[in-house]
């Protein structure tokens, strides 16, 4: 039976006693008693938006793709941004992997955000005034999940951004091939309609002064890494070197003319210098990549660096430039050590090249914070926060790249979101309390036989000669029947979704259908513990229990 099937006739079972007579109860011959429970899906737990994934393909699959969008507006309020710029870490979570392949979330994520776009759907409704003035600083993913959910929460928010542009990395960081900004634009000018104020050009160095002037309760900062981290190169000539955030904020203001000339270094192994030499190629020059360790030990993910192969960029593995002249830039080879790290062997090449861009990381100013009493830097240089994303300093929280946390976009929206609710409590003089985890769903809970095989829906994706020349955008969405198709893969893991595949087993009758969307009970006078509805459950959603005594 394939999940969402009705079982077209039911079994009618009775139980005699040895003289035959009919028993019209069989519950005191159980030792143990079937319930039902809701498991945690490995999916929801994987995601940093703490998106209830499970719960908007949910609806998706049944074609409400209203609906779904505004279930995943409830965590997330960037789904056409996060669609292409998430790495998806629910994907390799996902337990259908271990079926076929994992249910291709992203793409189901960007469909209904583009989707929201298209029909110019209105953010849900937010609550009722407070009254409460929140000031956040930094329109990045961060800052702008967080004035969305205040929004959402009623308290009036006011964005103070200090370039000339809301998006922060996102707009400075991902080149349009990744994500166009017509998308970014879209998503932004929602919250701003939601009645955010957004102040762009408009760099806050005290916080206490900016708080009492602008009469507000509480701040939160989210200041993105657009510090590049750089390195001394002898003989190089300043002016041939760039460094990442420089060369992709140039790219998005057009304030210099880039003179990149033909061969183009990029030194580093992350994602920024994956977009950096791929952006570069689509200026027409001829990108290589450096990077001193192996590919495995690479930073960058690994379809990030299978794109820019298939663009055509080299990459030098096992290389470190240590200086440069006339004719290029000098390379020393590197060799592993026996505990893996990179060792210089004295061997040396020139590669030639006319610009390098340095690819090797970014750090965040946190002067802002660092004035405030109390407040402190760890040895990453990162700032302290409580679990509630709270400084040292009264009223202020702090959530983004200036927290120790994995530096994606979606981790950001996620500090949002937690932010909000936590700065929703101290407003309120109160404390937020998360919710308490369901036992997570395992693959080994679900009855997979019931599923049929099902590949992903792959994403089509632009010819090389474009994306070697063209900024165009290199993956298409989903349309609305692959979007269907997609959401259905979906295997509902630990959680009812009213199959009926119990109440149609059950040989007592001892299951009765609540109606739709109320799930089943077990009627326990009638039910003799044989298991069959847990043996047939598709998703793990029934398990056996010690009766009690």
């Amino acid at each position: 039976m394939s999940k969402g099937s009705t079982p077209e006739t039911r079994p009618f079972a009775v139980t005699l006693d040895v003289g035959g007579s009919l028993l019209n109860k069989t519950g005191s011959w159980r030792t143990e008693r079937p319930v039902y429970v809701d498991r945690l899906p490995p999916c929801n737990q994987a995601c940093p938006a703490g998106e209830d994934i499970q719960g908007w393909l949910y609806r998706a699959e049944e074609g409400d793709y209203r609906g779904a969008w505004e279930s995943l507006m409830a965590d997330n309020p960037l789904p056409a941004i996060m669609g292409r710029a998430c790495y998806h870490t629910c994907e390799d979570a996902c337990n259908r992997a271990q079926l076929d392949s994992a249910v291709n979330i992203h793409a189901v994520e960007r469909f209904l955000g583009d989707l929201a776009l298209r029909e110019n759907w209105p953010a849900p409704t937010a609550a009722t005034a407070s009254g409460k003035r929140v000031l956040v600083i930094g329109a990045g993913p961060s800052g702008l999940s967080a004035a969305y959910h205040l929004a959402r929460l009623g308290h009036s928010v006011q964005i103070r951004e200090a370039g000339p542009l809301p998006g922060g990395m996102m707009r400075f960081g991902i080149p349009k091939y990744r994500l166009p900004r017509d998308v970014l634009d879209g998503e932004v000018q929602r919250i701003v309609d939601m009645g955010v104020e957004l102040e762009l050009n408009q760099r806050v160095d005290d916080i206490p002064a900016a708080l009492a002037a602008g009469h507000f309760d509480a701040c939160f900062v989210a200041i993105g890494a657009h510090i590049a981290k750089r390195v001394n190169i002898p003989g190089a000539d300043a002016a041939r070197i760039v460094d990442a955030v420089s060369f992709l904020r140039d790219m998005e203001t057009g304030d210099e003319q880039l003179q990149l000339g033909r061969r183009v270094l990029v030194y580093g192994g992350g994602n920024t210098a994956m977009d950096v030499a791929r952006t570069a190629r689509r200026l027409g020059a001829e990108p290589v990549i450096v990077y001193r360790r192996t590919r495995e030990q690479m930073p960058a993910h690994d379809f990030e660096i299978d794109e820019a192969l298939e663009e055509g960029i080299v990459v030098n593995w096992l290389r470190t430039i240590t200086a440069s002249d006339e004719q290029g830039f000098k390379i020393e080879k590197m060799a592993l050590d026996e505990n893996g790290f990179p060792q210089p062997t004295g061997e040396y090449e020139t590669i030639e090249g006319d610009s390098l861009v340095l690819a090797l990381g970014q750090n965040v100013d946190q002067s802002i914070l660092t004035n405030l009493p109390g407040v402190t830097l760890n040895d990453d240089n990162v700032v302290e926060v409580g679990p509630d994303m709270a400084t040292a300093y009264a009223g202020v929280f702090a959530g983004g790249d200036m927290v120790p946390a994995e530096r994606t976009v979606t981790v950001a929206v996620g500090h949002g979101k937690k932010a909000a609710r936590n700065i929703d409590a101290y407003l309120r003089g109160e404390t937020y309390t998360s919710p308490p985890k369901s036992e997570l769903a395992s693959f080994d809970s679900l009855n997979t036989w019931y599923y049929t095989d099902a590949e992903q829906t792959i994403q089509p994706v632009l010819d090389e000669v474009r994306r070697q020349t063209t900024f165009a955008e290199v993956y298409a969405g989903l349309d609305t029947g692959n979007a269907l198709f997609e959401a259905r893969r979906c295997l509902s893991c630990g959680n009812c979704f009213e199959c009926d595949n119990c109440y149609g087993i059950c040989p007592d009758n001892a299951i009765t259908k609540l109606g739709p969307g109320k799930r089943f009970e077990f009627k326990y006078d009638y039910c003799k513990g044989c298991a069959m509805c847990v043996a047939e459950c598709p998703c793990g959603a029934i398990v056996m229990v010690p009766e009690e005594t």
